[in-house]
């Protein structure tokens, strides 16, 4: 799929509900992936991030039921959670942490965190999902999986909820509901981004400003390599870098690491015994001042020298929080030498996705040594498509 391809559209997604369920949709919705510039593992520590919205999106057309019953079809999804052609029908009212199998635990999360919230989604709703948003790939699948459903039961039931609450609720259904403890960028990312920007984000109060990015009109491309390495947030490794966080602020005497200044970073560091903790401490306040950096240097309209702060986080990623991988490290690498001005890995790690910034003059060059140190590797043909700055969640019908 080329960047600028919408899509399954609403239309289609609206006709195959019909098939579905045999009546026409309350409307169709559409939540995007996001990919994120800089800023990674500091939205768990209340910390800055600058994701943008890709092209890329979940589409969601539903209707409201009055019988207490969620039905979920997956157009991705065959015998998905033991419902036939991805099809999985649940209660409502019996909605339970840990209950729901597979991709269907995220739009049941969804209903669940509304309904513990006190929002009068009891009656149930169809719902129709498919989705262009690659799974695993670091791009927040689940969050605009989330987001689209939380969107649609916002208007199917006339919730009236802005789009930072539904961000919390859809990432209260991820953390409570599924069992993954992300932070909260993702679903904000999905939920509040504009076309041609930047979210610049403090997660802390979910304050933020859109910062218009066109790398195009500084001859420039952000490109994102998808490695195909496939990787699940939920099998440990992302929880036990959180949980290193946490212990090194408890051991800091501070709340969460976000109040640690970057000019106080050495004297925060001597005081840390545990070596692996100290990596993610020094990760994260760094981090959030890369991200403060860029924000500076998109201000002032140095987009080139963003490249340098890009391949600066991904050391940090990789030595400091030991989140990368070697096809991840293979991107960077092969795409500084083709001349990128800056890459990293990008998301959760250990597989995944890498933004690579470049001329737009060296876009094919770059692409090229990429796919061909993957193959020298043995590895298997990445993805090379462009980071468009696209629309957040919205209704289409």
């Amino acid at each position: 799929m080329t960047a600028t391809e919408v899509p399954t559209g609403a239309d289609e997604a609206a006709a195959r509900f019909r098939e579905l369920y045999g009546r026409a949709p309350g409307g169709v919705w559409a939540a995007p992936g996001r990919v994120n510039l800089i800023g990674e593992y500091t939205d768990v520590n209340d910390g800055y991030v600058m994701p943008l919205a890709l092209p890329h999106t979940v589409v969601a057309a539903a209707a409201r039921r009055a019988d207490g019953r969620l039905v979920l079809h997956s157009a991705q999804a065959r015998e998905a959670g033991g419902g036939r052609q991805g099809v999985v029908r649940l209660d409502v009212a019996a909605l339970r942490p840990g209950a729901v199998p597979g991709w269907a635990a995220y739009p049941a999360g969804v209903v669940w965190a509304l309904r513990e919230a006190g929002h009068p989604v009891g009656g149930g709703a169809d719902l129709h999902l498919t989705s262009t948003v690659p799974a695993g790939a670091g791009l927040s699948s689940s969050a605009a999986l989330e987001v689209a459903t939380a969107l649609a039961l916002n208007d199917l039931y006339g919730l009236g909820l802005t789009g930072p609450a539904l961000a919390v609720l859809a990432r209260r259904a991820e953390n409570a509901f599924v069992g993954v403890p992300c932070g909260v960028m993702d679903q904000m990312a999905s939920a509040c981004c504009a076309a041609g920007s930047l979210l610049h984000l403090d997660t802390r109060d979910l304050t933020y400003r859109r910062v218009p990015f066109d790398p195009s009109a500084h001859g420039l491309a952000l490109l994102v390599v998808d490695t195909g390495v496939r990787h699940a947030l939920g099998d440990g490794a992302y929880a036990e870098r959180r949980a290193g966080c946490e212990a090194g602020a408890r051991a800091l005497g501070v709340e969460s690491l976000r109040e640690i200044p970057y000019e106080a970073l050495p004297e925060a560091l001597g005081r840390l015994a545990d070596p692996v903790v100290r990596g993610y401490v020094r990760h994260v306040v760094s981090d959030n001042r890369r991200v403060g950096r860029t924000a500076e240097l998109l201000d002032a309209g140095d987009v080139r020298a963003v490249g340098a702060v890009l391949t600066e986080g991904h050391a940090s990623l990789r030595d400091d929080l030991r989140v990368s991988c070697p096809e991840l490290d293979l991107v960077v690498s092969a795409a500084l030498a083709a001349g990128a001005l800056g890459a990293r890995m990008t998301g959760g790690g250990f597989g995944g996705s890498a933004v690579v910034l470049t001329g737009a003059d060296t876009v094919d060059a770059v692409a090229s040594a990429v796919a061909d140190a993957f193959a020298d590797a043995g590895y298997g043909a990445p993805r090379v498509f462009p980071a468009v700055p696209s629309p957040g969640a919205r209704r289409l019908i």
